[in-house]
């Protein structure tokens, strides 16, 4: 199976903290969806004998794209791969975006999943990070979207430097109150060169505080296991039968395409992704070359890529699929994390306690192999 993905850069304003490639100029989007319905088009011999299990439409915010341009995109994903009836098919959409007309278009489109960017049901919070609905729109866009659709993902942020626990838990139990069977949670996250990242340095805004994100991680990781969901990965719970198709083919490793200014694809073997800029990337599609850069792969990152995915979920990291050296070598390598109670061995499985979790990125790195 495979999994398709199409980027949307397009928003209203820009989030303080994100880094991703977006524009909040519509001025290229009629020639930029041109782009994509050629680029699917010039893409599709990477995916012959493949069958597409997935649909995700992501962004920036695609929900901004009217119901004919969704339309127009999933026809033509439709008539170029071989997508299996019933494929998950998911548009990114913000709170103020979501509206009686948009869903039953969606919906007729053949969508069935919703990722909602709810991030925060308090107007103080929302108004610092820049987001551009208010908290009533984001309760009112889950009374909308619970009406028309039972497969819900809601993001939220936690870990922001003047948020406490107990706003924590309200942002939590909100989303769950709604029957919403996905959560994404993130760390609020400074990155290089984001608005964010500025306003700290130029002392306007305060830093984050590692220990404070770490107390409300492990707090969200005890509230949904009450709640009755699932941690399979580090950044996302779900109900039983509600996980992320689309994302979980992404930590067990495997192929999708990625269409749009700044999308990756993988293969197995190779990762390439699209240039980060709309109108090169238009121009690009339009020569019919693609402004692509390509990283094949060797058997080191290829084996260092299945560590770091498969810690971050909860099926953990499976020894067995290694020779008899690297599991050996793999094994010594834990042993200090599993004597201080980070890693966890079940049978041949290693897994990340919740303590663990919070170093996750770091335990991988450390697990990594040289050569």
């Amino acid at each position: 199976m495979a999994g398709i993905y199409i980027h949307i850069p397009f928003c209203k304003q820009a989030c303080h903290y994100c880094n991703f490639h977006f524009s909040t100029s519509l001025r290229y989007k009629n020639e930029l969806i041109t782009a994509l319905l050629k680029e699917m088009k010039l893409q599709r011999d990477y995916f012959v004998n493949e069958r597409v299990e997935t649909v995700y439409i992501g962004g920036g915010t695609p929900s901004l794209c009217s119901a004919d341009e969704i339309s127009r995109i999933l026809e033509n994903v439709f008539s170029n791969y071989d997508v299996v009836p019933g494929a998950e098919i998911t548009i990114e959409a913000n709170p103020d975006d979501i509206t009686e007309e948009n869903l039953g278009a969606w919906k007729n489109t053949g969508i069935n999943r919703l990722s909602i960017g709810i991030q925060s049901f308090y107007n103080d919070e929302l108004q610092w990070m820049n987001r551009a609905h208010t908290a009533e729109v984001a309760i009112d866009s889950l009374v909308l979207a619970t009406r028309d659709f039972n497969n819900i993902s809601v993001d939220l942020i936690y870990g922001l430097p003047f948020s406490n626990n107990e706003k924590w838990k309200h942002n939590v139990d909100r989303a769950i109150s709604f029957g919403i069977p996905h959560l994404s949670c993130y760390a609020l996250t400074v990155e290089p060169k984001t608005p964010l990242h500025k306003l700290i340095q130029l002392k306007k805004a305060e830093d984050v505080n590692g220990d404070h994100q770490s107390e409300q991680f492990l707090l969200l990781m005890q509230w949904l296991a009450e709640a009755g969901y699932e941690h399979y990965e580090i950044s996302n719970f779900a109900k039983p039968g509600f996980r992320s198709v689309h994302n979980s083919s992404y930590w067990q490793q495997q192929k999708y395409l990625g269409f749009g200014p700044s999308a990756h694809s993988f293969d197995g073997n190779a990762r390439w992704w699209n240039i980060a800029n709309n109108h090169a990337y238009i121009q690009s599609i339009n020569n019919g070359t693609g402004a692509i850069e390509r990283e094949e792969l060797s058997q080191v990152q290829k084996l260092n890529e299945y560590i770091m995915t498969s810690l971050r979920t909860m099926e953990g990291l499976d020894l067995s699929v290694m020779n008899e050296a690297r599991g050996l070598e793999l094994r010594a390598a834990s042993k200090k994390y599993i004597e201080t109670g980070l890693i966890k061995l079940e049978g041949n499985f290693a897994k990340l306690t919740n303590e663990g979790k919070l170093l996750a990125d770091g335990i991988a790195a450390d697990l990594f192999f040289t050569k």
